[in-house]
């Protein structure tokens, strides 16, 4: 199966919380993954996100493929351009 990065929903109703994790594609959205990179809350004002940017770029460079939403995440924090200059 495909290794994917993406977003695991926690918190309550209407107070969503979110942890960014490597997760086999096959898996349920909340259920078994394989590491936890970092979190991001939508509710603070800017949205606070923390991420473990080493980690990130060593599942990028195995082949992990981010969700869209994670994707964007990943790029405001500067861990795509690190991974794309690695690339070169």
């Amino acid at each position: 199966m495909a290794v994917k990065l993406r977003l695991q929903r926690h918190g309550t109703t209407k107070r969503p919380f979110y942890r960014i994790v490597v997760a086999e594609s096959g898996h349920k959205r909340d259920g078994r993954y394989l590491e936890i990179l970092g979190t991001y809350d939508p509710r603070t004002n800017p949205s606070s996100v923390s991420i473990d940017e080493e980690r990130a770029l060593l599942w990028l460079e195995k082949g992990a493929q981010p969700t869209d939403t994670v994707r964007n995440l990943l790029s405001k924090s500067g861990v795509i351009a690190k991974h794309r200059q690695a690339k070169k």
